[in-house]
């Protein structure tokens, strides 16, 4: 069998190795859940903790304010972009609230509102959006300030929630905006101060600090699966709700990707604008997922459960949103080209 072709065929339509790994790294915990379990200041889930912050302080340091400034020529991109991903995400989320009972499926539900409340990714964004030949540098500005909105709006939501069935205090909810503002804001801050003296090492570095975030990651996801497995949270969790978890992650990405997409409409974007609003309102941070569980979630079992539907979602957004992208470059093309025929036949 021929490998190359075999990973070529499902990068193209978004399986890539990371995908594969986190799929290993659930194994691995399944396997040997005491390995990730433990506690401590040297256990795997401090380093975890520990890490999270050295990846904010790189992505502030190819942070600049150039590229904040470009970004801001259409504001109803950016509203738009932002209240798709606070503001109607959740809501759709609440308003099948009604269906999940039973104590597995709230859980499972806590999981699919903390997706919801959750900001838009960066990374991928900004890829799928150059892929598209969209607005590169409004996709850079929405998805950065997307994730600094999220250390503040991610947790009031949460809080919102979980102040019903948890017992939420205030005091709780603003001792986590401030633990998330050391861990993230803190490190993104001084590596946007860094960034004129820092900034294009770590341009040059790409690829590097890419391979140390999807480590981080995966052992953030390893580590609160062990935890869940330990615990035996997903004793009672049935395959056929995986089954539909993914499921509703797809039907969730399109509800969205649709809302999105009649808005630019509506607004009359151009067509750069309409991919940037299309990729950056419809994704979620898979990135800012895991870090942020670590402290809203601190000392809870159930912390694997809540992260599989943004792990569903994560695969299936990456998939959709590649397919879509190569689609639309193909279609922009082509009329690229007929355009360009028809001026020279005049």
């Amino acid at each position: 069998m021929n490998f190359s072709r075999f990973n070529d065929a499902l990068s193209r339509i978004g399986i890539d190795r990371f995908l594969s790994l986190l799929i290993l790294a659930v194994f691995a915990a399944w396997l040997k859940p005491e390995i990730g379990s433990g506690t401590g200041p040297y256990s795997l889930s401090s380093i975890a903790n520990y890490a999270i912050s050295v990846i904010f302080f790189f992505y502030g340091l190819k942070l600049s304010k150039e590229k904040f400034r470009v970004g801001l020529s259409n504001p109803w991109l950016h509203i738009l972009i932002h209240v798709t991903t606070f503001i109607i995400f959740p809501l759709v989320v609440l308003a099948v609230k009604p269906f999940f009972t039973g104590d597995e499926n709230e859980l499972l539900w806590l999981g699919i509102f903390y997706l919801a409340a959750l900001p838009s990714t960066v990374s991928s964004s900004v890829v799928m959006v150059s892929l598209a030949q969209g607005n590169i540098p409004a996709a850079i500005f929405n998805a950065s300030i997307s994730s600094l909105m999220g250390v503040f709006l991610t947790p009031l939501w949460m809080g919102l929630v979980l102040s019903g069935s948890s017992g939420m205090e205030p005091n709780e909810l603003t001792s986590i905006i401030v633990k998330l503002s050391l861990q993230i804001l803190l490190p993104v801050a001084l590596g946007m101060f860094l960034n004129r003296k820092w900034g294009k090492f770590a341009e040059r570095h790409n690829k590097q600090l890419r391979l140390f975030d999807q480590t981080v990651i995966l052992l953030i996801i390893y580590t609160s699966f062990c935890e869940s497995f330990h615990e035996r949270i997903f004793d009672g969790l049935p395959a056929s709700t995986l089954l539909f978890t993914g499921i509703g992650m797809i039907a969730l990405f399109f509800i969205v990707y649709t809302f999105v997409s009649f808005m630019t409409k509506l607004l009359k974007f151009n067509y750069a604008d309409t991919v940037t609003a299309q990729f950056c309102g419809s994704k979620k941070s898979l990135v800012h997922g895991t870090a942020m569980s670590k402290v809203i979630f601190s000392g809870f079992a159930g912390v694997g459960v809540i992260l599989l539907p943004i792990m569903f979602y994560h695969a299936f957004q990456l998939m959709i949103v590649t397919a879509i992208a190569r689609r639309k470059l193909k279609k922009e093309e082509s009329i690229r080209q007929e355009h360009l025929a028809t001026r020279q036949k005049e």
